[in-house]
């Protein structure tokens, strides 16, 4: 089981699961909407040769809401996690949103960054690059009588699956609720937006991108471009995965992250 943490950064409590074991510290970052319990499949695939740490970053499952979602404040929590726990310097593993937290640390922290794995996202989010770089969730439901009614009602509000949004869901009481705020949700998304090219370019760490052949939002084109423009990043693609590939090809992600932390040293 992993030890549950709870830090204080800033007068905010940051919640963190450390997965433990002896080998190389993995510092995980979830994408908007997720939390650190995501990576739980990956930590168990890795054990033995990788002590995961995932925290719920802020405004995300068990931590505290902030008072602002750019992207200063998620870098700078990871990097006080690192100091924290005297991880680093520490592989950063990032999916999505987490991803440009996982380049953007590397780039202003290089001392606590050894390597890079990047999750299906890449250096531009902004039209037209890609095409829908924010899911519209205004107003979306938070509560539900059952947790499958919250399903059913979030899945009605514009997603075929609601899944990924269930596993923040928890009961209060005699109703289930999301443990995010939608509006905070939107502020995350916003303050992923832009051209980040320079972060990407500036840390020289080992790094390795996974793209999910099927996502909208890391088309194979910039994926190409990212490891063609940045020396020491390789690139693996999985051909029928979407954008959450540690969901669609657990094993396979389970392989590619193994091979190269072992490539590591």
């Amino acid at each position: 089981m992993p030890e549950h943490l709870r830090l204080r950064i800033a007068g905010r409590t940051l919640s963190c699961l450390d997965f433990g074991g002896d080998g190389v510290p993995v510092l995980a970052l979830h994408g908007t909407f997720g939390r650190g319990s995501v990576f739980a499949r990956l930590a168990r695939d890795l054990a033995g040769r990788a002590r995961i740490v995932a925290p719920d970053q802020r405004g995300h499952g068990l931590s505290d809401r902030a008072a602002d979602y750019g992207r200063d404040g998620f870098v700078e929590d990871a990097a006080h996690l690192l100091r924290a726990l005297d991880l680093g310097p520490a592989v950063v593993l990032g999916h999505s949103l987490g991803g440009i937290t996982a380049c953007q640390l590397a780039a202003r922290h290089p001392e606590s960054v050894s390597a890079l794995i990047v999750e299906d996202v890449g250096p531009v989010m902004r039209r037209p690059e890609i095409a829908h770089p924010i899911l519209d969730v205004r107003g979306w439901p938070t509560t539900g009588r059952t947790r499958e009614e919250l399903a059913r009602r979030i899945e009605a509000a514009g997603v075929p699956d609601s899944g990924y949004f269930m596993r923040s869901a928890v009961r209060d009481g005699d109703r289930w609720r999301l443990l995010f705020d939608w509006d905070d949700m939107m502020a995350v998304q916003e303050g992923g937006i832009g051209d980040w090219w320079p972060d990407w370019l500036a840390s020289t760490c080992p790094a390795l991108v996974l793209h999910g052949g099927r996502s909208t939002l890391l088309p194979a084109w910039l994926a190409r471009e990212m490891v063609e423009r940045r020396p020491r990043t390789e690139l693996v693609t999985f051909p029928s995965a979407g954008h959450w590939i540690h969901d669609d090809d657990p094993d396979g992600v389970a392989r590619a992250v193994a091979g190269f932390l072992a490539a590591l040293g």
